[in-house]
């Protein structure tokens, strides 16, 4: 099958860019989700009940997402979910920045969270599939380590601009994207499969038999200490930095920055050294290892100053930087006619993990307290993400065009 020997070709491109878009508004959302509930009226716990309404109802938004587009990426192609998927979640940031009132903006977030869902399950694999195999990794390293930059974007345009405006450049930039699609064809492996079986798609199969139902799992699993480092210790940073008599008070928007550049540099950095260990576990391994120790350094902080503060929250952002690997592994664990519906859910499954793990930290916080809490919460993150890498395979170079049997 001819496959593109350009490494920067126009599907990584335009998956690269649209999951750029993807995280600007992911991020963004978060960022100005405290002043835009103030410009509609709110004030004092509100801010908070609301906001937690808000980030539910895009959370349910992307696993539903997550399974729908995964299914429609499998029986329709994968070209149609990367630009439907753009279409959605463009014109919802539009809809997003006209909002007035709180019940539009929930529903406005569920149907951004549903389009959020499928871009980058749709890029990575389409971009697994055009590039050779030995290549590939530097493909979806492109993707993931582009993609993460919009966070650093969503949130210098959150500062220079009024968090309506910044949700219109967010929808703006993705239909813009839409543009290329002429430029961007369909894999060939997926079409070739087209004509040999319509049994493609079916979310339930990923669930039998058992040894297809644990490498699902064990994809699932290695991502979940990434959203424990986002969901809790990023998120929570300015409580952690005061519990731990933090000199100088810390801005949760900065730490999120910070630790979206150390994604970047991250994701960038796992890649390249995938491919010149021809490796994805060993450096799964490595990351995981040095995950733990920053972990280990953020939580042992002792009356920390902001430098000390954002230095570890770039530093975690850094080794939590497998998302490309994550996904790539994800990817190459399934034959073509699950290939698309595995890739795009696990990821949203990892995003949804931070609602249990979050429900578990709450009540450790009350019983033990914010730091105590948090090692145990981290502890069987990892725990989970060691326990999934021992049951996956090696998957560099591994050939893709295949069928899962019997389904």
């Amino acid at each position: 099958m001819q496959k593109s020997q350009k490494i920067l070709n126009a599907a990584v491109i335009v998956s690269a860019l649209g999951y750029f878009v993807d995280i600007y508004d992911l991020i963004l959302f978060s960022i100005v989700r405290v002043s835009s509930l103030k410009s509609l009226g709110l004030e004092g716990q509100e801010l908070f009940d609301q906001g937690v309404r808000l980030l539910n109802m895009q959370m349910l938004g992307m696993l539903i997402g997550g399974v729908l587009w995964g299914i429609l990426g499998d029986k329709r192609g994968r070209l149609s979910v990367l630009f439907g998927s753009i279409l959605m979640y463009s014109v919802a940031n539009v809809l997003n920045g006209m909002v007035a009132s709180v019940d539009q903006y929930a529903w406005l977030r569920l149907v951004a969270g549903i389009g959020l869902a499928g871009e980058l399950g749709a890029g990575i694999t389409l971009v697994s599939e055009v590039l050779p195999r030995e290549k590939r990794g530097f493909g979806t390293t492109i993707v993931a380590a582009v993609g993460i930059c919009g966070a650093v974007l969503a949130a210098r345009i959150a500062e220079a601009f009024e968090w309506r405006t910044a949700f219109y450049i967010g929808g703006g930039l993705g239909l813009a994207l839409l543009v290329l699609r002429i430029s961007v064809f369909e894999s060939e492996m997926f079409s070739a499969i087209k004509s040999r079986t319509r049994n493609r798609g079916n979310f339930f199969q990923l669930f039998r038999p058992f040894s297809r139902l644990r490498r699902y799992l064990a994809c699932i699993f290695i991502g979940v200490p990434i959203w424990y480092v986002i969901g809790i210790l990023i998120t929570f940073s300015p409580e952690f930095a005061r519990e731990m008599g933090a000199s100088s008070e810390i801005v949760a928007g900065k730490s999120v920055m910070y630790s979206y550049i150390g994604l970047a540099l991250g994701d960038l950095s796992s890649g390249l050294l995938s491919q010149l260990l021809k490796s994805r576990k060993k450096v799964v391994l490595l990351f995981l290892l040095l995950v733990a120790a920053c972990v280990a350094f953020y939580l042992g902080m002792s009356v920390p100053g902001e430098t000390t503060v954002y230095g570890l929250c770039l530093a975690l952002g850094f080794a939590s930087g497998y998302w490309a690997i994550f996904v790539t592994v994800a990817a190459e664990q399934f034959g073509t006619n699950l290939r698309a519906t595995a890739t795009t859910s696990v990821p949203n499954f990892v995003r949804g993990s931070v609602v249990p793990l979050t429900l578990i930290f709450a009540p450790l916080k009350t019983s033990f307290g914010m730091v105590p809490a948090a090692w145990i919460v981290g502890a069987l993150a990892l725990s989970l993400a060691f326990l999934g890498l021992s049951q996956l395979t090696e998957t560099f170079a591994k050939d893709l065009d295949y069928l899962e049997e019997g389904a």
